[in-house]
């Protein structure tokens, strides 16, 4: 049997390595996505073969990471529960989908992930694996039972690798799990589960990886332009750049001045609520200064029925069903309403905040001789209309209240 796990050479990847081998008897094929972590992948390939696997594919998906889930998902104003950009959710589906492509050049039988029983990632994993790859067998130690009463807590999975020889640094558990790719940090569990914990507290500045605290930041503000075409940002200064580099460019900008961090509780898709704490300081000002593109370019009522189905979207990322014919209708949909949504934005940012300070378009659906309060020279818009058009609005309402008097 052959098995393609999701490897980081951590901890608890490198026990269920060595785990599932010895379990199911098979060969371990071990994968790792690159999608931005910058974690140290130097020597990975060497530690999952000494560990147990019989190859190691390290594969860099950051372009495509970019390019085909964060801009789509930015296009459809895609946020979950009002405050969470969606960092983790959108990176699960890729890592997923890359395990599938090497399954099937491998010819393997099944996948396999560290992801906990507890939370969303599972069902992400295995919805992606559901909606590519139905004749694949998932593994997930972590809902066996004999996983868990064999590693009930890391001193027993530490004391697992010394006897196996598998090379890990054993350490003291940290104080809250992170996860990073291109699109955000995330923090949660440990310290963090008392939501009454102050996670921006100075004494925490050193928790954060991407953004300086807002109180840090500089103190003179920073103009930055952004350059739209079709939904999608092109540009950031001036200079032409694929969705990659708008990542990386933003994330520093932002990170810089303290934008994009984000404290809340939230839904999983399992039942239960769950504290996290967010750094998402390029994905924050990709999302405001598409909104602004849009504020100038899209027709009202286009506008209010993709806003309409925001919350849906986004729920369709976070629970896992980015592969799912829904989603798909979905994003077809938005790829129409952003056909003009093409322009220029310019954002202020200072200590925490993202402003808009000005936004420009070649198809701008905004007519200041229109709206303007002076005299209409173009006498597109009668006054005298509006009569009519209140007194027919306003007429439910006048029944509505008489009958109601009456009672």
């Amino acid at each position: 049997m052959k098995i393609v796990l999701a490897y980081s050479g951590g901890l608890d990847t490198s026990v269920i390595l060595s785990w599932i081998k010895e379990k199911y008897d098979a060969e371990i094929i071990a994968f790792c996505a690159n999608i931005g972590q910058e974690e140290e992948l130097k020597g990975l390939e060497a530690k999952a073969k000494r560990t147990g696997a019989s190859k190691c594919y390290i594969a860099d998906l950051q372009e495509e990471f970019a390019r085909d889930f964060i801009f789509p998902m930015i296009q459809a104003g895609a946020i979950y529960e009002s405050q969470y950009l969606l960092g983790t959710s959108i990176a699960r589906p890729l890592i997923a989908k890359g395990m599938i492509e090497v399954a099937r050049k491998e010819k393997a039988e099944a996948l396999a992930h560290g992801a906990t029983g507890k939370g969303n990632d599972q069902v992400r994993f295995e919805l992606t694996a559901a909606s590519l790859a139905p004749e694949l067998q998932v593994i997930a130690p972590w809902r066996d039972a004999r996983f868990r009463d064999q590693f009930p807590g890391r001193a027993e999975m530490i004391a697992y690798c010394a006897e196996k020889k598998v090379p890990v640094q054993a350490s003291a558990k940290k104080p809250y799990s992170m996860d990073r790719n291109l699109l955000h940090i995330s923090f949660e569990a440990g310290i963090l589960e008392d939501p009454w914990m102050d996670a921006f507290a100075p004494k925490n500045k050193d928790m954060f990886k991407l953004s300086v605290s807002p109180e840090d930041a500089p103190d003179k503000a920073e103009y930055v332009t952004l350059d739209f075409k079709k939904g999608n940002c092109v540009a950031v200064n001036g200079k032409a750049l694929d969705p990659l580099g708008v990542m990386r460019v933003l994330n520093k900008l932002g990170g810089k001045h303290g934008v994009g961090r984000v404290d809340l509780v939230e839904n999983r898709y399992v039942g239960m609520k769950s504290r996290g704490v967010y750094e998402t300081p390029g994905g924050a000002i990709l999302h405001f200064a598409h909104r602004q593109m849009e504020t100038l370019t899209m027709d009202r009522e286009v506008m209010h029925l993709r806003d309409s189905l925001i919350p849906r979207y986004a729920e369709l990322v976070y629970y896992g069903y980015w592969f799912a014919p829904e989603r798909l209708a979905l994003q077809a949909f938005v790829t129409e309403s952003q056909k003009n949504v093409t322009g220029t934005v310019r954002v202020k940012l200072y200590k925490g905040n993202i402003m808009c300070a000005g936004r420009k378009s070649p198809v701008s659906l905004y007519n200041p001789a229109i709206a303007t309060m002076e005299a209409d020279p173009t006498k597109a818009y009668n006054q005298d209309d509006a009569t009519g058009f209140i007194r027919l609005n306003g007429l439910r309402l006048k029944v509505a209240a008489r009958v109601q008097r009456k009672k």
